[in-house]
């Protein structure tokens, strides 16, 4: 497994503002992300405040890999999130170097007991390129066909 591209405070609890911070977005959007996807459900302590446990705070850096690094629509984002928690309900927060370092080394490779090259820049870009083609392919597959 890949290591976490964020690491989250061994806490029970985060105001809404330390997810922020550790998602790298403002409130607002956070709130935002609430109201679209219903997984996303932070408690409200005695003040009203929304308290986030750590699955909450994975969640949301879920959400924000599918929508701003992997060009999800809400739509998408939505679908691919609710499949991943029900496939394992694991999520799991890589960045985007490790998640290509994981399906290699997940692979033929790590099959045969070999050891993984490091990828240059160029071949990550190029390999998030074909995941997103190969998604939109996937996509384009589960909407149902119009019958004439």
């Amino acid at each position: 497994m890949g290591r976490s591209a964020v690491a989250i405070p061994e806490k029970l609890f985060f105001k809404i503002g330390e997810v922020c911070e550790l998602a790298g977005v403002q409130a607002h959007v956070l709130r935002y992300w609430e109201s679209e996807f219903t997984m996303l459900a932070p408690q409200k302590n005695r003040a009203g405040q929304r308290v986030y446990r750590k699955r909450d705070v994975e969640i949301a850096l879920r959400i924000k890999e599918l929508l701003y690094e992997d060009q999800y629509t809400i739509a998408g984002a939505k679908k691919r999130l609710a499949n991943d928690l029900r496939a394992g309900g694991k999520l799991k927060i890589v960045s985007s170097e490790d998640e290509v370092e994981d399906s290699e080394t997940n692979g033929s490779q790590a099959a045969s007991g070999g050891t993984t090259t490091p990828r240059t820049a160029e071949d990550r870009r190029s390999l998030r390129k074909v995941a997103r083609e190969l998604r939109e392919i996937l996509a384009l597959l589960d909407t149902p066909s119009k019958k004439h």
